[in-house]
């Protein structure tokens, strides 16, 4: 894996992590379009790394002030929310355990990505004119069994071509919880997965894998996931998820192009 290579899997990785396209898909894809070898578990560590390290500092506060209330007052509202963000990761902590393998092997082909590309492309253009047309509410404020089923839908990520982000705005809102609020949920509620991804992965490698591809893919991955959290977060209350799922659609059918 040369720097430049592990630039380009950063920036993709940075970008597709966060928006609802699918950054497995993309990355499962990568090599195939720009034929080179697949990467290995250096890198991809790197490239989560990265990712996790873009959405703690865009959310630092946000983090910073659940734990010093949660610390202040176990039995208060910031308390609720830590225990509602722990409730949602519990089904893809148990998908991820039980299935990732078998998941990440049988979605290695690019037709079967292709596939839930187009497939899920769907179901973000239900999602969003059902969302469009809702109030909206705080999640905050939603019941634990709000929650769960938003992380149930996150355990589906685990195919490449769903999409973590994806997936959860996408049940969010189809339980009238708003765009902007749907967004928030779905990255903090993706950053402990992310960590303990990328630690199951990290014990597996030893002082000679950390060379320059791998602080260059991680650098990559840091600032465009960074930049494009806030970018999404200031599009999302007035786009939707149609030009994403435009996108994912194109990208699924090309992803059908491909030999196996």
């Amino acid at each position: 894996m040369t720097g430049a290579q592990a630039v380009l899997l950063g920036t993709i990785q940075g970008l597709t992590e966060f928006l609802p396209v699918s950054s497995s898909a993309h990355l499962a894809l990568a090599p195939r379009f720009f034929r080179f070898p697949d990467p290995g578990l250096t890198v991809d560590v790197a490239l989560h790394l990265g990712t996790l390290l873009a959405v703690l500092v865009y959310y630092r506060e946000t983090w910073l002030g659940l734990l010093r209330g949660a610390a202040r007052d176990a039995r208060g509202p910031e308390a609720r929310t830590l225990g509602l963000l722990a409730l949602a990761t519990l089904p893809a902590v148990a998908a991820g355990l039980a299935l990732e393998k078998a998941a990440e092997e049988a979605f290695r082909d690019p037709r079967r990505i292709g596939a839930c590309l187009i497939a899920f492309s769907g179901v973000m253009l239900w999602a969003d004119r059902r969302g469009a047309d809702a109030p909206g509410r705080p999640w905050r404020e939603s019941g634990a069994r709000t929650v769960l089923l938003v992380g149930c839908a996150q355990a589906l990520a685990l195919m490449p071509g769903v999409s973590r982000s994806g997936a959860t705005m996408s049940a969010a809102l189809l339980l009238g919880i708003g765009r902007a609020q749907a967004a928030e949920l779905s990255f903090l509620m993706s950053t402990p997965i992310v960590a303990g991804a990328a630690a199951l992965k990290l014990r597996h490698l030893g002082a000679g894998d950390l060379t320059g591809p791998f602080f260059l893919g991680l650098g990559a991955s840091a600032a465009v996931g960074f930049a494009a959290v806030g970018a999404f977060i200031r599009y999302l209350p007035k786009g939707g998820l149609k030009p994403y799922a435009a996108y994912r659609s194109v990208v699924g059918f090309a992803a059908l192009l491909l030999p196996r």
